[in-house]
């Protein structure tokens, strides 16, 4: 039973005439017959009397109209709720970042998407990379910015930038006076390092770059965000490598070195799933290009 079979018997009822309900259903005579013949069949019983000059309803008729009634009423209420949840989205924007974002990023696009859109709720929320694209497949995120692209065929991911990682050491340690810094001599370094659930594409390219350069480091350290390594650093716990965007974030107790041999790079990447891509994303995804080709990135 479909709800359309409710719809054309509620309409023969209250017309009790088969012609004015095909004309008030848009539909012709016979079909209209047809799908009541239908209807009648699975519940098991003759709803309607119809002769040459009249239709009535039956006993067992005017029973199922009041529930098919209710069951309509019901269906468009259910229409309704699922239309203003929908209508409710659309005024949302739920954004997951990592830290990088937050500084580099929405100084630029929030004024933006405020200007263009300022009814829209915008909601923050830092997860890692991991939690972002979980979020985003189950429609919680409508955007989000990773440290790396998902493979998934419903996630579009657009790289933003790539920024370079930078080695920080203590301003009392003894390297300090080199004024290049050879990797050679991390062999045996005290190094604090980024956890790799917390941040595991930073924790993989160090840990990758480290065993493809043959350096034996001692990890005295894993840390959960990027400020602890600033904070353990400043604090002579050991060494650390982090991305360039924390540099302006560093005290006076912590200094970048540069190193003879370059450190790798790590990229930035916004992911939206392609299917719903709305006109705060995409007034995103302008301001990021823009910002980019000029050279603001």
């Amino acid at each position: 039973m479909e709800l359309r079979h409710l719809r054309y018997f509620v309409a023969v009822a209250e017309e009790l005439n088969f012609t004015k309900a095909a004309q008030r259903m848009c539909t012709v005579q016979p079909s209209l017959s047809q799908q009541i013949k239908d209807l009648e069949t699975e519940v098991g019983v003759q709803l309607l009397i119809r002769s040459n000059r009249k239709v009535e309803l039956t006993e067992e008729g005017k029973a199922f109209l009041k529930q098919a009634l209710l069951s309509l009423e019901h269906a468009e209420l259910a229409i309704q709720d699922a239309r203003k949840v929908a209508n409710l989205q659309k005024d949302q924007l739920n954004i997951g970042f990592v830290p990088v974002a937050e500084m580099k990023i929405f100084p630029y696009i929030m004024p933006n998407i405020r200007a263009h859109f300022p009814e829209l709720k915008i909601h923050f929320h830092s997860f890692t990379d991991a939690d972002q694209f979980r979020a985003l497949k189950k429609g919680e995120l409508d955007i989000a910015f990773t440290r790396y692209q998902d493979e998934s065929s419903e996630i579009e991911c657009v790289q933003i930038f790539s920024e370079p990682l930078a080695l920080i050491v203590p301003k009392d340690d003894p390297i300090t006076q080199q004024r290049h810094v050879s990797i050679k001599s991390f062999n045996g370094q005290n190094f604090v390092i980024s956890d790799e659930d917390a941040s595991p594409q930073l924790h993989k390219l160090i840990t990758n770059y480290f065993k493809d350069a043959k350096l034996n480091v001692n990890v005295v350290q894993h840390s959960t965000n990027i400020l602890l390594n600033v904070n353990l650093v400043g604090m002579g716990v050991g060494w650390s490598i982090v991305p360039a965007y924390v540099i302006p974030l560093l005290g006076d107790k912590i200094v970048v070195k540069n190193t003879i041999e370059p450190l790798p790079m790590i990229g930035l990447y916004a992911s939206y799933r392609k299917e719903h891509k709305n006109d705060a994303i995409e007034l995103i995804l302008k301001i990021l290009k823009e910002q980019f080709y000029m050279g603001f990135f």
